[in-house]
């Protein structure tokens, strides 16, 4: 039989790794980007015509959709729209038009109709996050998808996204797009 010492400096060890596995699946925070230059304005970036193209991959990584989108921007003060025309892979069109409000602090919210609730974002530095969830069509009914959504300004002119797709907590894939002011 071990002694009780050993049993303590098992558990003592265990809990440093279990912490350091937790601080390696951790996400990224917007804060991480407040020094990332350029800085992101959204009034400023998503204002006039955008053209965006992207693709859908599934959890293992395989391209299942690809697309383009054509955005029509612009805003009124702390009130924008952005009115986004998608093209897929498929022949398929749709449409969606985002409402936008600037808060204090980098924040904004926004509603679109396939959106469900509000969206709620926040910028910093070059990046912006945001998270809602999407009332999704799939092969004839309508799920609820939650997406965790990163914007990073790459020039004044280009500014990519990484998006991930998840219901229940489950990963889904993700979506990749690149967005090119005109």
């Amino acid at each position: 039989m071990k002694p009780p010492y050993f049993l303590g400096r098992s558990l003592l060890i265990a809990a440093v790794v279990s912490t350091a596995l937790l601080g390696a699946c951790s996400t990224p925070q917007i804060q991480d980007y407040a020094q990332q230059t350029p800085v992101l304005e959204l009034r400023d970036y998503f204002n006039g015509t955008l053209d965006a193209y992207g693709l859908f991959t599934d959890r293992s990584g395989k391209v299942v959709k690809r697309f383009t989108v054509v955005m029509n921007c612009n805003w009124t003060g702390d009130t924008g729209v952005l009115d986004e025309a998608f093209t897929y892979s498929d022949g398929t069109a749709q449409r969606r038009i985002w409402r936008l409000t600037r808060h204090a602090n980098g924040r904004y919210t926004g509603q679109a109709d396939d959106v469900v609730g509000s969206a709620e974002g926040q910028q910093s530095g070059n990046a912006f996050n945001w998270a809602y969830t999407l009332a999704l069509p799939v092969n004839g009914k309508v799920i609820e998808v939650q997406f965790d959504d990163w914007m990073y300004l790459m020039n004044d002119k280009v500014m990519l996204n990484k998006a991930a797709m998840r219901k229940w907590g489950v990963g889904l894939g993700e979506v990749t797009l690149s967005f090119v002011k005109r």
